[in-house]
């Protein structure tokens, strides 16, 4: 039976802002404050869909958030209208207005950890929503997050959901942008790799001093026990401090893996040599062999990597065992990161090519193409077991822009968030593409 590995890109919300909420994302935090253009931001992020269906990798879509979240506002002592809890927010608590609209739903890649079937206890492919408790704007993300996978993969046969874990510090847990899998074919048992920044209850693992880890190990172990995985299908390695502290969030930032192989900066992780040996062992014993491609300090330093976003990059296997590998503009516009990515290409190892994608809008924020996608390995039965609507076609495409160039505004400020129309525009928007990715009633004005 066939295997695939799926790609679910976020689609860009219509409140699509630059709040600066994330402190320790350089990006982020960088161009706060700065003009936005929401609807240049969906179609980005549709153009990269669309190419990728195009190039012949199965290519899916995964909705945003309702914003603002009115609800959460509520429950932060706003009272009256819709409207009215709008406006007294904008007056009283500006901040928390910004948090309460943000679109960063759209980096699904911190959606969920997913755990394939091949690797799990049931034989099912499970689903943990990330609770995504550093920071406030995307903690409030994960009970949509769960409707949303609910609804994509509804086959109780196939899928297994599980709700996010305890909200608390201590199970701090940012989804997939920390997790990737080896394997030697997608449908065939693997090695799941879950990197955290710090353990809430281990004093002998050192801490950033600057900027927040935002995964334990904890959560990460929590995680593959709710998903049945064994302990020699497992590898658990925890991230350099010193460059969490240089705007290494997470370790999508600084690390991508696919396949057999993992792609990595010299200085991403602690005791290196034990994880990438440990790695191999258990990679072996499933049938794979092990590929470490490393990206030396001398050639691209670590703040090179963040600013370019070398490594929030997606590494995806062509039919004849090469890989490609998308990257945004941004490496192309750094002499030494596009340097570095010219003599890995030409010089006949596992990456033959690499192709530059416009993500602008996203990478001003943030994100970058790894942080846009979420990736589930499924066979044949499984993916005919998904939802048809949320599957990227050509007729899709072109339904998905049209909605986009109807319902989204092409500049957003800080001011704007305190529109009350805002919200009525992003629940018409929503509530149609409902209907074109037949979800169902997934949002809370949909369903309250």
């Amino acid at each position: 039976m066939k295997s695939y590995e799926v790609n679910f890109d976020g689609l860009v919300g219509p409140t699509h802002n630059y709040g600066g909420l994330s402190y320790g994302n350089v990006a982020s935090q960088s161009n706060s404050q700065q003009s936005s253009n929401p609807k240049e931001a969906a179609l980005q992020g549709l153009a990269k869909m669309k190419a990728l269906m195009e190039m012949g990798f199965q290519q899916g879509v995964l909705a945003p958030q309702e914003r603002p979240d009115v609800g959460a506002l509520r429950r932060l002592g706003f009272s009256g209208t819709d409207a009215q809890v709008i406006e007294q927010a904008a007056r009283q608590a500006m901040p928390l207005l910004v948090a309460n609209c943000s679109a960063s739903s759209m980096w699904v890649a911190n959606a969920a950890t997913v755990s394939p079937s091949a690797d799990t206890a049931d034989g099912r492919v499970h689903f943990t929503a990330a609770n995504l408790n550093c920071k406030y704007h995307r903690s409030i993300e994960h009970p949509t997050t769960s409707r949303v996978l609910g609804a994509m993969f509804a086959d109780q046969k196939h899928f297994a959901h599980h709700a996010a874990l305890p909200a608390v510090a201590q199970f701090g847990d940012e989804g997939a942008a920390n997790h990737t899998r080896f394997c030697r074919e997608y449908g065939e048992a693997g090695v799941e790799f879950f990197v955290f920044g710090r353990s809430a209850f281990d004093t002998r693992y050192p801490e950033p001093q600057k900027y927040p880890a935002r995964q334990t190990l904890e959560a990460s172990q929590a995680v593959a026990r709710l998903h049945g995985l064994s302990d020699d299908g497992v590898v658990y390695a925890q991230q350099n401090p010193a460059v969490i502290d240089q705007g290494v969030f997470h370790n999508d930032v600084i690390a991508v893996g696919n396949g057999e192989a993992l792609f990595y900066h010299e200085d991403a992780f602690l005791d290196t040599e034990q994880m990438l040996a440990e790695l191999s062992a258990k990679l072996a014993k499933r049938g794979g062999q092990f590929k470490a491609i490393c990206v030396p300090r001398s050639q691209v330093s670590v703040e090179d990597a963040v600013r370019s976003y070398l490594f929030n990059s997606q590494l995806l296997s062509r039919a004849d065992g090469s890989m490609l590998l998308i990257v945004p503009q941004e490496c192309q516009n750094n002499p030494r990161v596009w340097q570095y990515l010219q003599e890995l290409t030409s010089s006949g190892g596992l990456i033959r090519e690499v192709k530059v994608f416009d993500l602008k809008q996203s990478m001003q924020n943030g994100g970058g193409p790894a942080c846009l996608r979420l990736r589930v390995a499924l066979n044949e039965t499984e993916l005919a077991a998904v939802n048809p609507g949320v599957i990227m076609t050509a007729p899709l495409y072109g339904t998905l822009t049209q909605w986009v160039d109807k319902h989204y505004r092409d500049r957003m400020t800080e001011n704007d968030l305190a529109d009350p129309q805002l919200l009525l525009e992003c629940r018409t928007a929503l509530d149609e593409l409902t209907q074109i990715l037949k979800l169902g009633a997934v949002y809370p004005f949909q369903i309250n």
